[in-house]
């Protein structure tokens, strides 16, 4: 029987022979390897030669553990090393913290050949939070839980682990309906807002900027806590968000926008402008006043700690969940300011495509689905205003 044998397309098996056991016969390993990359014939057989050798020797050496038998978090950690660790370091973390949240604790003890599609579909539905909260996690926890998922059966395929994906067939988390949805997404209405700016007067000047912005610009946490005082434009009323900050498994990690449309301009209304100058001069005093204290050389954060460094990636949050519980106004999360923003622009008629650009969306679709029952308000009140326009019309 031949060492290497073609399998299919672009798959392969390898046999290695050990010497003869106790009972006279040979025992033998055998790994399968799908190969997508394209090959000339010469390319192949060294590969597959080179490919080979290196599953011999670790038959020969004793090292080498049938596949089949790994247990999931022994491959995890193999995905990882081999893989993930390649990948943006926001996108290696949020696979890390996915696999130790939500599928090592259900799956990792088991073999790899002993996973099927059900133990998969039950991590995607089962899915809990991780702050003791009772409600479910919403589908886009489930969506990040179903990439990472993906990602790690692929290459349990393409390094032989395994024949077949169990993941094939499991489609994407998906919102049930549009109140999946709108319960996942809330705004403050119009006096909530107004009430919400009253009550910020009384917050320390950072975070009361802080919170303005979140509303004024539709800005995401990350984009507000890369803010240095170089992207304040005084001038043309405007912001330009370039960068962003981002907590991960090694800790905070300042990056550049994911996409192109992510790096933009955004305009302020006058007052916030005017706020933005106060608060400057007070953010000047308060640098001097710290003296030696204030470590920050390099950059000028608009939000800082108090020793000039920006501000850790939770604070915002932790922020926001104190000042709604002491104020005793209704609480959504401190993203949903981003989202309150973009439903008062649809309210007041703005262009969706103007919304998309200073939302920094990648594309005016992901503006539609995401804001899809906001334009379909912002539609039927159009369609009302029309209806007294025509009715004055008839009784002329």
């Amino acid at each position: 029987m031949a060492n290497i044998e073609k399998r299919g397309d672009n798959s392969y098996r390898f046999t290695v022979y050990l010497p003869k056991d106790a009972t006279g016969k040979y025992p033998k390993k055998r790994k399968s390897i799908t190969i997508d990359e394209k090959m000339t014939p010469k390319q192949l057989k060294e590969f597959l030669d080179r490919e080979y050798l290196k599953f011999k020797d670790e038959v020969l050496s004793g090292n080498y553990t049938t596949p089949q038998r790994l247990l999931f978090k022994d491959f995890a950690e193999k995905w990882e090393k081999d893989f993930a660790s390649t990948l943006a370091l926001t996108t290696y973390g949020n696979h890390q913290r996915k696999l130790t949240l939500h599928v090592l604790p259900v799956i990792g003890h088991m073999r790899m050949d002993q996973i099927n599609q059900f133990h998969l579909m039950e991590i995607l539905r089962e899915m809990k939070r991780q702050d003791g909260k009772e409600e479910a996690l919403s589908y886009h926890s489930k969506q990040d839980v179903y990439r990472t998922l993906k990602s790690v059966f692929k290459y349990a395929v393409k390094w032989g682990v395994l024949e077949k994906n169990p993941m094939d067939g499991i489609e994407k988390p998906r919102p049930n309906d549009t109140v999946d949805q709108q319960k996942e997404m809330q705004v403050y209405e119009e006096e909530e807002i107004d009430t919400l700016m009253q009550l910020l007067q009384s917050e320390p000047y950072m975070w009361r900027m802080l919170f303005t912005l979140a509303l004024a610009a539709g800005l995401r946490k990350g984009e507000l806590l890369g803010l240095e005082w170089k992207d304040v434009d005084f001038v043309n009323k405007q912001i330009y968000i370039r960068q962003t900050i981002v907590l991960t498994k090694q800790g905070p990690h300042i990056k550049t926008t994911k996409t192109k449309n992510s790096k933009r301009y955004v305009s302020l209304p006058d007052s916030v402008i005017d706020e933005l100058k106060a608060y400057r001069k007070f953010w000047v005093k308060e640098k001097l006043a710290m003296g030696e204290e204030w470590k920050e050389e390099e950059r000028e954060w608009l939000f800082t700690a108090e020793n000039g460094k920006h501000l850790y990636p939770t604070s915002p949050t932790q922020r926001w969940v104190k000042f709604t519980r002491k104020n005793e106004i209704r609480h959504i999360r401190l993203h949903d300011l981003r989202h309150t923003s973009a439903s008062i622009l649809i309210a007041q008629g703005v262009h969706a495509k103007i919304i998309s650009e200073r939302l920094g969306h990648s594309d005016i679709s992901v503006t539609m689905n995401t804001y899809g029952h906001a334009f379909k308000s912002a539609d039927r009140a159009a369609a009302d205003k029309l209806d007294t326009l025509f009715r004055v019309k008839k009784q002329s």
